[in-house]
C-alpha cells in the first residue's frame, strides 16, 4: 500500500464528538450516525472560522491503540481554539509526522477498506490524532477523494 510521509502543522477541528472503540459491534453505525447528525444539522455551514470546505473525521484521545477507546469527531478545520456553536468541541491535531494515504471511490466503502489495510501495517504510530480529510471535490458520494493521515514517530 502506497503512502507518503508528510510533516503537518497543528490544526484545530470543531465538530461533534462521540467516544467509541473499534471493538464495539456498532462502531461503524456510531460513526455513520455522527456524520449524519453533523450533516443533517448543517453544522459544516454553521461553524464560524472555517478554513476551507473540507470535512474532517478525527480520531483522538486514544486510551491505548486502535483496539482501545477513542474519541471520534466529525467536523471542519477552524482558525480558533474556542467553539463557535453549542454542543460542539474543538480538538487539536498535533504538529508532527504523518503517513498520508489517498483513496478514491465510495465514501464509506473506500475508507473502511483503507482502515482495514492500515491496521495490518507495521506503522510506528503515536495515537495522538489520526484523521480523514474529505476533499469534497465531487458531488458524487461514489467518486470522492479522501486523504487519511496517521500520526507516526
Amino acid at each position: 500500500m502506497n503512502y507518503e510521509i508528510v510533516e503537518l502543522e497543528e490544526k484545530q477541528v470543531e465538530g461533534i464528538a462521540i467516544k467509541t472503540s473499534n471493538q464495539s459491534k456498532t462502531v461503524t453505525q456510531e460513526i455513520e450516525q455522527t456524520w449524519q447528525t453533523f450533516f443533517t444539522k448543517g453544522l459544516a455551514g454553521k461553524i464560524k472560522g472555517k478554513i476551507n470546505t473540507k470535512t474532517i473525521g478525527l480520531y483522538t484521545d486514544y486510551a491505548s491503540d486502535y483496539t482501545g477507546t477513542y474519541q471520534f469527531i466529525a467536523g471542519v478545520e477552524v482558525n480558533a481554539k474556542t467553539t463557535s456553536l453549542p454542543n460542539t468541541v474543538i480538538k487539536t491535531i498535533p504538529k508532527g509526522k504523518y503517513a498520508k494515504f489517498i483513496t478514491h471511490g465510495d465514501i464509506q466503502k473506500s475508507v473502511r477498506e483503507l482502515w482495514s489495510q492500515i491496521w495490518k501495517m507495521d506503522l510506528d504510530r503515536t495515537y495522538t490524532g489520526d484523521f480523514e480529510e474529505y476533499q469534497n471535490n465531487s458531488t458524487d458520494s461514489q467518486n470522492q477523494e479522501i486523504h487519511v493521515y496517521i500520526a507516526i514517530k
